[in-house]
């Protein structure tokens, strides 16, 4: 044989051996997926029902590690710094890649160099409530009593920069109010307060908002998702009350260490996709806490990242938004 044939031949058996290593027997022992929040928050719910699941697809335990604290850096870091083999990835929500480069001077993590982006997971629309002593009923009213009253109506966040915070922060560069930030460490305490009417309004999440709503204890005057819900056809959106292309929305993503192979990440990409497909996964789990999927391929959530990272930096350098 001459020697460019020996050439040739040995590297397909490494191409061959490279797709058995990664493609074909991944995964064969336990994956971890890293999450940047605390047990019981909206991250981990969604990564441990994802994790049951791909446990399941690939016969391999999944665990969900907890690494909360520090915006998100603690988990950042440490998937970052983790083996690309595919057996540590990170759940977590749109701050860490589309805020914080925008919001900290520095990072201990690069949010393009240090990640493989895997797919988008589910976005979650935020809903603008009131107290009820508020007097208004829909999103017109509520911009023009707010405009006769600069600096008189203050609003809850859950920590500067949130999404609760930044949300109401791109209204007002919309619209042009001018309101009061008050600062909360979490959306509970923030939404206790609105409720007993120490402060006027907020962001937060739709699904916790729908309780008090129907209870009669807040107005819902509007959601930030790009269409009305199916769940609540009544509600409308933001963008319909005079404010087009306006969206308050949070969003969670999967994501692998940089030079994780791209077979891998096809791999890991369908199987979430698998999962997402199932009738039963989406009446269960993603209907009642009213999840939207966001499945992607991996081209397309990091196009979707690049895209939402710019509408992000416009905000908070336009707000002036940093960190405490």
């Amino acid at each position: 044989m001459k020697k460019w044939q020996y050439s040739l031949a040995a590297a397909l058996w490494l191409s061959v051996a490279s797709a058995s290593a990664h493609g074909e027997s991944y995964p064969n022992k336990k994956v971890t997926l890293v999450v940047t929040a605390a047990p019981g928050g909206v991250t981990d719910i969604i990564a441990r029902a994802l994790g049951q699941r791909l446990s399941k697809i690939w016969d391999q335990p999944v665990v969900v590690e907890n690494k909360p604290g520090a915006s998100n850096f603690i988990g950042a870091v440490s998937v970052a710094n983790s083996a690309p083999d595919g057996y540590t990835m990170l759940v977590t929500a749109e701050a860490t890649f589309v805020i914080n480069p925008w919001l900290y001077s520095k990072l201990p993590y690069d949010p393009v160099e240090d990640f493989v982006p895997i797919t988008g997971l589910v976005s979650i629309s935020q809903a603008l409530i009131t107290n009820p002593s508020v007097p208004v009923q829909d999103m017109k009213e509520l911009i023009e009593f707010a405009k006769k009253r600069p600096g008189e109506l203050n609003y809850g966040t859950f920590g500067v920069g949130s999404t609760g915070h930044l949300n109401m922060e791109m209204l007002q560069i919309a619209t042009g109010v001018k309101l009061v930030a008050v600062h909360y460490n979490g959306a509970t305490p923030a939404l206790t307060d609105v409720i007993a009417g120490h402060i006027q309004m907020m962001f937060i999440s739709t699904s916790s908002a729908i309780q008090p709503w129907q209870a009669g204890l807040v107005k819902l005057l509007a959601v930030g998702s790009s269409k009305r819900l199916a769940q609540f056809p009544d509600i409308p959106t933001v963008a319909e009350g005079g404010f087009p292309g306006f969206e308050a929305v949070s969003w969670f993503g999967l994501f692998a260490p940089r030079e994780t192979p791209s077979d891998i990440v096809a791999r890991v990409n369908a199987d979430v996709r698998r999962v997402f497909e199932d009738a039963e996964f989406r009446e269960k789990f993603l209907a009642p806490n009213m999840f939207e999927s966001m499945i992607t391929s991996p081209e397309q959530f990091s196009s979707f990242i690049k895209s939402d990272a710019q509408k992000w930096r416009n905000v908070i350098n336009i707000a002036k938004v940093r960190p405490d």
